[in-house]
């Protein structure tokens, strides 16, 4: 925690031990006086959270409260919900309550913790995605019904629910204009039971704007059918209701994912962020009348933090450099941005923006002095082209000695995620970009390969023919890397290995059991080995209680099999 304007850290809560309980949701009443958060890993199938320490009595994830000034943690109750970074906190406008989704429900606590949290209601489905509105007199939410799912708003006063235009499709994001009398959402088609698998089709998708008071809506903008014109990947983090009469939007029509923005009256959409780059964090100003957001443009494998006003205008840098910012928000009185950011050398720590650049918050502490940034390397972008010529980007690990010696490729889980030239703002990759600074000062070569499936380079990059379960041709990608390892004068061509954990598991195997020729070693954290086996849980088509099978599941289990690193056990030596 850190006050304006001097914004000196303190430390809130105090605990201790190597539990591997993770906070999460981390939420500030709007007094400043109080924070919420979630504590605990989501559960897995059997519904249990994770109990690394085996406790004979197994951790909660359970939603906290805090005083800024001091005390203990206040319990508001039990969260265990099932998938990543699914815990979603929301206090209410007059901070006095929060809500949050569990157990297919939503539930609300007094943020003081006197009265246990209490279920909020009934509603049929996996109910999620809490929003107040402004004025703290309803909420909307997700109300999932597997293969549809609706925009529902609870009026807390008389508990009446209304759903916005209820259809067959798939409505999600609810965002609530400033004045709590509309809901823009974005709507999908239903899904539909026995298409084929092994096809690709375009995921065409709407936003769609409603009236809080009746429940009336309206679509104020629809994608094309083309494939380019699919559901984009940051859609519903890019959501926001301007107090500008504008409704910013993602959109990948041109190839890249830029924000839009489209009068609440309707009309054309306005192409806010033109270029050859992505955008990935988004969030409002102060006033929300401009667009604070992350990109990579002028600096394709680091992140900075630019503003564009939100009826259109030259977008604005306000950070640069060879450091990375992502994660921005600016201060209640509109003077001061604050983000995260990192460098080659220094881990993820709150900065803030002032005219001559980003400042550390704990500019009096600094980073550790136990924390060893002289002997960390500053890792070399470096590009090299797969067999089919498509442009591949990587970070290169030297060791500060560089006698000839081995090497290693490290490939990122996900698959939809970027490496970059320092310190990540995942967690996760954060640690995985830390033990390849470790690998190369124990003398390893350590190139880390943005392989085509992950982020930041265009939507044909990121969604290429003939990949993951459909013929894995990300993986020439890996190749590439061990080919171009190979040219380097300090590396042993016959002492190449690879790593990776999930997708970046599953790309370990694959080099182990098709290329023993190139990859003497590798180190595979829980990837994947057989497509065939978990295909049924990526298409909701064959998922869905209530659907038949596909009609070439059969030929797509086959294919799967051959994409898979099992079909090649043989030639693994």
């Amino acid at each position: 925690m850190a006050d304006a304007p001097g914004f000196v850290p303190r430390q809130v809560t105090h605990y201790k031990g190597d539990d591997g309980q993770a906070i999460a949701s981390v939420r500030l009443t709007p007094d400043g006086k109080t924070i919420a958060f979630a504590r605990g890993s989501e559960v897995n199938k059997e519904g249990t959270s994770a109990n690394p320490q085996s406790l004979t009595k197994i951790p909660k994830q359970q939603a906290w409260a805090v005083d800024v000034n001091g005390g203990q943690p206040h319990l508001l109750g039990d969260v265990q919900c099932n998938s990543e970074e699914c815990e979603d906190l929301q206090i209410s406008p007059d901070g006095k309550n929060v809500v949050w989704p569990a157990k297919k429900h939503l539930w609300i606590a007094p943020i003081d913790g006197k009265k246990k949290a209490e279920q909020l209601e009934e509603v049929a489905g996996d109910n999620d995605t809490p929003r107040w509105s402004p004025d703290g007199k309803r909420m909307a939410f997700r109300s999932n019904r597997k293969d549809h799912s609706f925009i529902a708003m609870l009026e807390l006063a008389t508990k009446k629910i209304t759903y916005l235009a209820p259809t067959t499709s798939r409505d999600a994001g609810p965002v609530w204009s400033p004045d709590s009398k509309q809901v823009a959402f974005i709507r999908q088609p239903g899904v539909e039971f026995k298409r084929p698998l092994i096809p690709e089709f375009p995921q065409p998708w709407a936003l769609w704007i409603g009236e809080a008071q009746n429940g009336q809506a309206r679509e104020l903008f629809h994608s094309g059918n083309a494939m380019g014109d699919s559901l984009p990947l940051f859609a519903f983090q890019s959501l926001q209701f301007t107090n500008a009469g504008q409704i910013i939007f993602a959109s990948e029509k041109d190839g890249r994912s830029h924000l839009y923005s489209i009068a609440v009256t309707g009309g054309a959409p306005h192409l806010l962020t033109p270029g050859d780059f992505d955008v990935e964090d988004v969030a409002l100003s102060a006033d929300k009348r401009s667009v604070l957001y992350s990109s990579n443009q002028n600096d394709v494998d680091r992140r900075h933090i630019w503003r564009v006003n939100a009826t259109g205008s030259e977008p604005q840098a306000l950070t640069r450099g060879e450091t990375s910012e992502w994660s921005p928000v600016e201060t209640s009185d509109g003077k001061t941005l604050l983000c995260l950011g990192s460098t080659a050398t220094s881990p993820a720590m709150p900065n803030r923006n002032t005219s001559t650049g980003r400042e550390l918050i704990p500019k009096a502490f600094g980073i550790p002095a136990e924390f060893p940034q002289a002997e960390l390397v500053t890792p070399r972008q470096v590009m090299f082209k797969s067999e089919d010529g498509v442009e591949i980007h990587g970070q290169l690990f030297e060791p500060k000695n560089k006698q000839r010696g081995p090497a290693l490729i490290f490939t990122h889980g996900g698959p939809i995620r970027q490496m970059m030239l320092g310190f990540h703002y995942m967690q996760y990759y954060h640690n995985a970009y830390a033990m390849n600074q470790y690998l190369a000062s124990k003398g390893y070569t350590v190139l880390s390969v943005n392989y085509r499936l992950g982020i930041m380079y265009g939507r044909a990059f990121r969604e290429p023919p003939n990949s993951v379960w459909r013929g894995a041709s990300e993986y020439q990608d890996v190749v590439a890397g061990a080919k171009f390892l190979q040219t380097l004068d300090h590396v042993d061509p016959r002492r190449i290995g690879l790593c990776g954990g999930s997708y970046g598991g599953f790309l370990t195997a694959m080099g182990l059991a098709r290329n023993s020729d190139i990859f003497k070693a590798g180190v595979d954290f829980h990837g994947v080995h057989d497509w065939a086996i978990v295909l049924p849980e990526w298409s909701a088509e064959v998922e869905a209680k209530n659907a038949e099978a596909a009609p070439d599941l059969k030929e797509a289990r086959e294919l799967a099999f051959k994409s898979s690193p099992v079909a090649s056990v043989a030639t693994w030596r």
